[in-house]
């Protein structure tokens, strides 16, 4: 059985991650920071469904942490599939952003990718066969007021994506990210009402975690072996 990695998989987005490739049966590492007890809560649900899961707590922007937690669990073995989806806002206008602000996406975001990803990369590589999906935003393609940072790391990581899916290509491995627009619940619910939803998207509602989540299904799957380096907007036809 695969392993995969969810960074952030005790969010919205990240239990539907998780819920979708347990039901494509891979292992499931659910990985949290600060709310353990939500990882524990999918886990403990996507065995009740009779898939197979454990927990991974973790600091992404902590390199020696994230290290040596990663180290333990590749004792069991590579992990194949690897999906970024740990993410934070700290939103204002660049005039009042302080170096606080300013760092902390970039530190969880694009930070969090190198740290979590580069100690899978060997190990992966071994195997001749891995899945490395990045969870973007559609601020990192077109921008958005207020968040010069966030957009920034976004930005960056489509950069990173791109090049590690040059590195990797020759052994089986494909990296890829996706950039989803307004996606309910979380922030969009409270930011966003339904009427401001249907200006702001073409196909006038915003999209579901588990859309995205079968998005990252398929891209883990044998079947999307020759698609890598791609960004994918998912965002109902804003852009």
């Amino acid at each position: 059985m695969k392993r995969a990695l969810v960074t952030g998989g005790s969010g919205d987005l990240g239990q539907a991650i998780c819920r979708q490739l347990a039901g494509d049966g891979l292992h499931i590492i659910v990985h949290a920071c600060r709310h353990p007890e939500r990882a524990e809560a999918v886990a403990a649900a996507i065995q009740a469904a009779g898939g197979s899961a454990e927990t991974a707590r973790f600091d992404v922007a902590d390199t020696a942490q994230a290290h040596d937690v990663l180290s333990k669990l590749l004792g069991a073995g590579p992990i194949q599939v690897l999906v970024n989806n740990a993410g934070v806002h700290a939103d204002a206008p660049l005039a009042g952003m302080s170096l606080e602000q300013w760092r902390l996406p970039i530190e969880v975001c694009l930070h969090g990718f190198f740290n979590v990803t580069q100690p899978l990369l060997l190990p992966m590589i071994g195997t001749r066969w891995g899945r490395i999906i990045n969870i973007s935003s559609l601020t990192g393609v077109i921008g958005n007021r207020g968040q010069t940072n966030y957009a920034a790391a976004k930005a960056g990581l489509h950069g990173a994506t791109k090049a590690l899916a040059l590195e990797l290509a020759s052994r089986g491995i494909t990296v890829n990210a996706i950039a989803p627009g307004l996606i309910a619940g979380g922030d969009t619910t409270t930011v966003f009402d339904t009427d401001t939803v249907k200006r702001m998207v073409p196909m006038k509602r915003a999209g579901t975690p588990e859309e995205v989540a079968a998005l990252v299904g398929f891209l883990a799957s044998e079947p999307a072996a020759y698609l890598t380096g791609q960004i994918i907007n998912l965002n109902g036809g804003m852009a």
